[in-house]
């Protein structure tokens, strides 16, 4: 088994906690990853200024309950400007880069997240995994696969599950954290886990991020604030990943590829994935023997293997690979119905991840599709779509762009792929159901973000789901 190297951090959060008293502490977004933290720094008295964009009405009990223990609110359109505070605690979806926020820490203000300072205080060793395509999945299966070793206590966070910053005081130096971390958390991080796992990268958020360079700058730093000890794991198909390992800091880099032999990490030769140290090749398993469906979810595995070489055994990589079934919004199989599957997949927010979905299948699929541009083009997914499309369902803002990329693809012939247009999300279920024949697949992959209309990609997901568990026989 692998044995940690390194020194760990000694600060608690109870002390960083105590280290605020006096201040003033803006936390800006009241969000799922906040309101422990707000929770935390009322309970002990310090002085919290609660900054959100939204009103009283829409906040609803959670003003309340704050407001009784003592924050005061910013609330609406202008919530950030002259802001004054000593500490600034910026939500995820908020960039470090916002006018209002520059100008609060050119007066001296602190800027820094949650997340940044679980990574200061966090008593134990950490993997972290970020990418455009496969996070959420790759962080679930790293975290079954320690889970199933049974040797140590496993907290999953970041940009899935409960915020761990306030758990951290409860943690042993013998676990291990396993965090998803986005571009928008990792913009401002000045510290990198122990075991660096990025997944691949492509065009994504560009309606956030200025352009592809801050982006691709953003998730680098995953790994560029490593040191001699860590370990950094790439893709090797990925052009921008395989460049990435150039610059690793840390200097142990292991690999994963489905098209080439590699020295350190997990390829795949032959129909077989393979683990490699030295150029000491071990067989894990067939390629066939994964349960979940799709090339990409091979990727996401032998990611995964990767990041545990050394922690947990080519038996339980096995034996997870053949029974996991995969996380919920990610190619979920949610119904049968008079032969017809539906598929949510929901985590689809960008095109390269619709591609990846529609790869999983043998066969032609209805998709369902549509939704907030983020400002990526659609001219792969139109060709991806001429190929593996019988049936294109589209609604949401980005309906239109989707449709023009399909229709000027090469290829494309008129009505092939049929092409329907629906403003309303339950018609477009709906139609696609009633287009769908016995043996089809109906997937909800919809290559956009979901904030024209939901929430969150949970939140359509969810959505999805209960209509398709709707739909009469």
């Amino acid at each position: 088994m692998q044995i940690w190297t390194g020194v760990l951090n000694t600060l608690t959060f109870k002390q960083y906690i105590q280290s605020l008293a006096g201040s003033r502490v803006a936390v800006v977004g009241m969000g799922i990853s906040n309101t422990p933290l707000i929770e935390r720094l009322l309970n002990v008295g310090i002085n919290t200024i609660i900054c959100d964009k939204r009103n009283r009405e829409e906040l609803g009990e959670a003003l309340v309950k704050f407001e009784n223990l003592g924050a005061e609110f910013r609330l609406g359109e202008q919530y950030l400007a002259g802001l004054d505070a000593d500490v600034i605690f910026r939500t995820p979806g908020l960039m470090p880069t916002n006018p209002d926020i520059q100008a609060a820490v050119a007066h001296g203000a602190v800027l820094t997240s949650e997340m940044e300072v679980f990574f200061q205080i966090c008593p134990c060793r950490i993997i972290g995994i970020t990418g455009s395509d496969g996070k959420t999945t790759t962080t679930s299966i790293i975290a079954e696969l320690l889970r199933r070793d049974g040797s140590r206590t496993i907290h999953v966070g970041g940009n899935i599950g409960r915020p761990l910053l306030c758990d951290a005081d409860d943690m042993s130096p013998d676990d291990i954290a396993v965090l998803e971390l986005s571009s928008f958390q990792l913009v401002s991080m000045r510290q990198s886990p122990d075991i660096a796992v990025v997944t691949n990268l492509a065009p994504n958020h560009l309606d956030v991020h200025n352009d592809m360079e801050e982006y691709a700058e953003a998730k680098s730093h995953i790994f560029m604030h490593q040191s001699a000890g860590d370990t950094a794991i790439f893709n090797l198909d990925n052009d921008f990943t395989r460049r990435y390992a150039e610059s690793a800091p840390s200097g142990n880099i292991r690999y994963f590829s489905r098209r080439e032999r590699i020295r350190d990490g997990v390829f795949l030769e032959n129909g077989i994935i393979w683990l490699s140290h030295d150029g000491q090749t071990e067989k894990i398993m067939t390629v066939d023997e994964i349960l979940l469906p799709g090339v990409h979810n091979v990727e996401n595995f032998m990611a995964a293997f990767a990041a545990v070489q050394g922690l947990v055994s080519r038996g339980i990589m096995a034996e997870t690979a053949r029974t996991f079934n995969g996380v919920a919004h990610r190619i979920e199989l949610v119904r049968e119905r008079n032969g017809v599957r539906f598929y949510n997949d929901s985590i689809a927010t960008s095109p390269t991840r619709t591609i990846a979905g529609l790869k999983s299948f043998g066969e032609k699929v209805i998709l369902i599709a549509g939704g907030k541009d983020k400002g990526v083009p659609f001219d792969e997914l139109g060709a991806e779509i001429v190929s593996g499309v019988k049936t294109l369902v589209l609604t949401g803002h980005a309906a239109e762009q989707i449709r023009d990329a399909v229709v000027n693809s090469p290829g494309y012939a008129a009505g092939s792929p049929e092409i329907i247009m629906r403003e309303d999300f339950a018609d477009a279920i709906k139609s696609a159901a009633d287009a769908a024949e016995e043996g089809d697949v109906v997937i909800l992959s919809p290559a956009c973000s979901s904030f024209d209309r939901f929430k969150n990609f949970e939140e359509r997901g969810n959505a999805f789901r209960e209509i398709v568990k709707g739909l009469l026989l």
